[in-house]
């Protein structure tokens, strides 16, 4: 036989092999005597996408520093949303969202969210003069949550109304990065009752500028008598009152700020994502906590 010729037969036998293994795995199995049929195949079961109670938009858009923690802070708050079902998380580091007009392609305006959170936000955002509005409106009017992370304070130095919403703005950080000396005001609210009572946190602490204490209701703060004041030209505040957490009232909207957060570490602190995980629940209104001011504790 001509080598062609073997060469045809050989690839006849395979197709004829091919075929017959294809026909014996389409066969239904046989079953012994007295054995009862198999059940069909299952339908899998229909997916839909779980219902979130409430709906977060968290920004991380930087026009001025650009920190290193950015990143783990928006994934922080989409974690924590996700783990617990409390609520949805859509992240941007744009600002086209900030709007109450329509938006075209499934995306999300202002009317959708019940809180937003500023994670280390730097600079003066791509923003109008409507946007603005709008989102002053959203939570002054309509009673939608604020959460300023970290650089949140060091954003939007041109809109007025942005400062009194927060409570002030960024002024320094006279230590940098440190061991922080911390005390805890407010033992009893769900934001910071885990901390002790004084406490020590490598971070960097914020100094506000435009800040009345008598405006906010102060959970953190350092402590005054463990500081270093000599040769420190970047302290500008006199009463050496340092807030490091405080809730306020905004119209009808709950406002939260620390300045914790700075460090990308800092987000694989419990005690940090804790106190931002109780934040953001008590802005979007599922927990109750004073806005009330009070008196400085005794240095």
């Amino acid at each position: 036989m001509r080598p062609s010729s073997i060469f045809k037969s050989v690839l006849s036998l395979i197709a004829a092999g091919a075929i017959a293994v294809s026909a014996a795995a389409q066969a239904p199995a046989q079953r012994a005597p007295g054995q009862p049929p198999a059940p069909p195949n299952p339908t899998p079961p229909m997916r839909s996408k779980t219902i979130h109670l409430k709906h977060v938009l968290v920004i991380g858009q930087t026009n001025g520093f650009q920190h290193d923690s950015v990143s783990a802070a928006m994934y922080s708050v989409y974690k924590m949303g996700h783990e617990t079902g409390l609520w949805d998380t859509e992240m941007r580091t744009d600002a086209e969202l900030l709007t109450k007009k329509p938006l075209q392609n499934n995306a999300k305006n202002l009317d959708y969210f019940d809180a937003i959170v500023f994670a280390s936000t730097t600079g003066e955002l791509a923003m109008d003069y409507q946007q603005k509005a709008d989102m002053m409106t959203a939570i002054r009017d309509e009673g939608k949550g604020f959460v300023g992370i970290h650089a949140a304070l060091d954003t939007n130095y041109k809109w007025p109304e942005y400062g009194e919403m927060t409570g002030g703005w960024f002024d320094q950080h006279p230590w940098g990065t440190f061991n922080a000396p911390i005390r805890n005001e407010d033992a009893d609210s769900p934001i910071t009752k885990h901390f002790p009572a004084a406490f020590m946190k490598y971070d960097e602490i914020y100094q506000p500028k435009n800040w009345d204490r008598t405006k906010v209701h102060v959970l953190l703060s350092l402590d005054p008598s463990k500081l270093v004041y000599a040769n420190n030209r970047n302290v500008h505040r006199d009463d050496h009152d340092f807030a490091v957490a405080w809730t306020k009232m905004y119209g009808k909207g709950r406002v939260f700020y620390s300045t914790l957060g700075h460090t990308e570490e800092a987000w694989d602190d419990p005690d940090v994502t804790k106190m931002y995980f109780e934040a953001i629940r008590w802005a979007l209104g599922l927990t109750e906590t004073s806005t009330a001011t009070h008196a400085r504790l005794p240095q």
